[in-house]
């Protein structure tokens, strides 16, 4: 036996074309704007970005929504036209009829393209219009799909304060998850609660997430004695944590490194490198890896996570010994990967379209360590993957299950593999112990149908109308 033999195994990167096969980053309004409920967005496109969001996303477009198109003509594009001017007219019709606290530009290709200076822009109309402007480049030739919200929330970070208010009642007003989790408490219950806490430096957690699952994260941080200062983003703009330097930040999804970048280097903050609270095991990690920071032992967490797969073991034994392959969409693949591995599934190959090793690197000690726990062979990670070449080898591995991009799905169907769409796993609620079944719920829908088709004899059919 050779050297090279007893080393363990260790997973291996590839780049493949150097070119982003995903869903257009300024879906990330889709569900910003929802979240941070004082806030107008603005994207500045063509009718191709306004068709985009409109029907591709199916968001809520006769509910009044805050956010508009505005859109780019010929005479904007060829510089005819004052762009001042016209953002300026937008601006104070927004803030007429909506009156928000802040308004963020979104830019997109076309607004590289032309070299449309909207951070020099934004200033002076702020200043002009008396409301804050952030903005926020989501153009698809630099960004992947969720990193559209990883722009907007490293603008928004340098726009934190840097000092908390004056007094306690003030602090109090200004943090709203505080005061909904405080709500119809005495004064003296919420003095009692607070000393629960431990005495650690302040700590902010990033990432877009709704609000049952924000609730449900501050408590399991709390069961260990950890009080959450802020959330970025905040509910309302007005509510923007406070970052002092030396304040500890942790985010929550795997596409936000710009931010945990911005937070670091701007800030001045310390950023702790956890793997990302999705399924019981990541969640179990992501508490440890606080706790260990903050010199705390931590509580209850293996009859925590022992529950919650005892709980999950009807839909496990569903996909135990299947094969899962991920083309590659929404950069949460690690982390979903990691988990399927842990529930017992094989997965030959993680297509990424955006790999910062750095930012990500407690996930990929957790997804390492969890194929050698499990004894299974560690996945092939592709940047930026070349679709073709991936079918193919699709074709050669014939996996159980495909997650993939929508323009994929229904070709693999016709070819008998099942597929579940990535975009789901983007707008479900996938974090924390109490959400591992809804993420199983999606991962397993294709492979139940499917079954079901089959036991009713249809896949003869099936099969038959797809050679058509």
């Amino acid at each position: 036996m050779t050297l090279a033999d007893t080393q363990p195994q260790a997973l291996s990167f590839d780049c493949e074309t150097g070119n982003y096969h995903t869903f257009c980053p300024i879906s990330c309004v889709a569900w910003l704007y929802q979240k941070i409920e004082d806030s107008f967005f603005l994207v500045i496109g063509t009718k191709t970005c306004g068709y985009f969001l409109q029907n591709a996303m199916g968001v809520m477009i006769f509910a009044e929504p805050r956010y508009a198109m505005a859109e780019l003509e010929e005479g904007d594009i060829s510089a005819q036209l004052n762009d001042y001017e016209e953002l300026k007219r937008l601006c104070e019709q927004i803030k007429r009829d909506r009156n928000p606290s802040v308004i963020v530009f979104i830019g997109t290709c076309t607004t590289e393209i032309i070299k449309m200076d909207l951070e020099g822009l934004a200033p002076k109309l702020e200043g002009e219009i008396g409301i804050p402007i952030v903005v926020a480049r989501a153009n698809g030739l630099d960004y992947a799909f969720t990193q559209g919200e990883d722009t907007v929330l490293a603008a928004m970070a340098q726009r934190c304060p840097n000092k908390a208010p004056a007094t306690a009642s003030e602090q109090e007003e200004r943090n709203g998850l505080q005061k909904l989790l405080n709500f119809g408490r005495k004064q003296e219950e919420v003095a009692a609660a607070d000393s629960e806490y431990v005495d650690h430096p302040p700590l902010v957690l990033f990432g877009s997430l709704p609000d049952p699952v924000v609730t449900q994260l501050t408590l399991e941080l709390k069961r260990q004695g950890i009080k959450v200062s802020g959330w970025l983003p905040a509910k309302r703009y007005t509510e923007l944590p406070v970052l002092e330097e030396g304040s500890y930040v942790c985010g929550v999804n795997p596409f936000l490194s710009r931010t945990a970048t911005t937070l670091m280097r701007r800030r001045k903050c310390k950023l702790i490198g956890a793997p990302f609270p999705i399924g019981p095991d990541g969640t179990r990690a992501w508490v440890e890896k606080i706790c260990s920071v903050f010199g705390i032992e931590p509580k209850g967490l293996d009859e925590r996570e022992a529950q919650i797969w005892q709980n999950l073991e009807d839909y496990v034994q569903l996909i135990r010994g299947k094969s899962v392959f991920f083309m590659g969409d929404n950069l949460l693949e690690i982390s979903l990967a990691r988990f399927l591995i842990r529930c017992g599934m094989t997965v030959p190959e993680i297509g990424i379209p955006y790999m910062d090793k750095r930012y990500q690197a407690a996930e990929l000690a957790l997804l390492e360590r969890t194929c050698h726990e499990m004894n299974v062979t560690l996945p092939r990670i592709v940047e930026k993957p070349d679709n073709y070449n991936q079918l193919q080898r699709i074709n050669d591995l014939q996996p159980d299950l495909v997650i993939t991009g929508m323009a994929h799905a229904n070709p693999l169907e016709a070819r008998g593999i099942s597929t579940k769409w990535s975009v789901e796993f983007t707008f479900a609620q996938i974090h924390g112990f109490a959400n591992a079944r809804d993420i199983l719920e999606l991962v397993t829908r294709p492979l139940r149908r499917n079954s079901a088709l089959k036991d009713l004899g249809w896949e003869k059919l099936v099969k038959e109308e797809a050679q058509v």
